[in-house]
């Protein structure tokens, strides 16, 4: 079974803008997001639940400062992907 992947509008313009800078990361992005689909909660990108997620909000990480954030929900077969850049403030 396939996960529906939506994006929330700061995630959709992250990828936009990775897509026309920075096509190296995009296609780490591209790859970690079609593991999502498959499966949402294993895989690439050391995926693990956030801490007060409720275990609906994990991560996943595209580089070492990058991460893709993202919510589960069973119920509709949808990850809802809410944050796909750094976690830190540095950027």
């Amino acid at each position: 079974m396939m996960y529906k992947v939506e994006y929330s509008k700061a995630a959709d313009k992250t990828l936009r803008k990775w897509k026309k800078s920075n096509p190296m990361l995009f296609k780490k992005a591209t790859k970690v997001l079609f593991d999502i689909m498959q499966h949402p909660r294993t895989g690439i990108g050391h995926p693990e639940a956030l801490i007060g997620g409720n275990d609906i909000t994990w991560s996943r990480h595209i580089t070492a400062d990058d991460r893709i954030v993202y919510d589960i929900y069973d119920e509709r077969i949808t990850v809802l992907v809410i944050q796909a850049e750094s976690h830190y403030n540095d950027k």
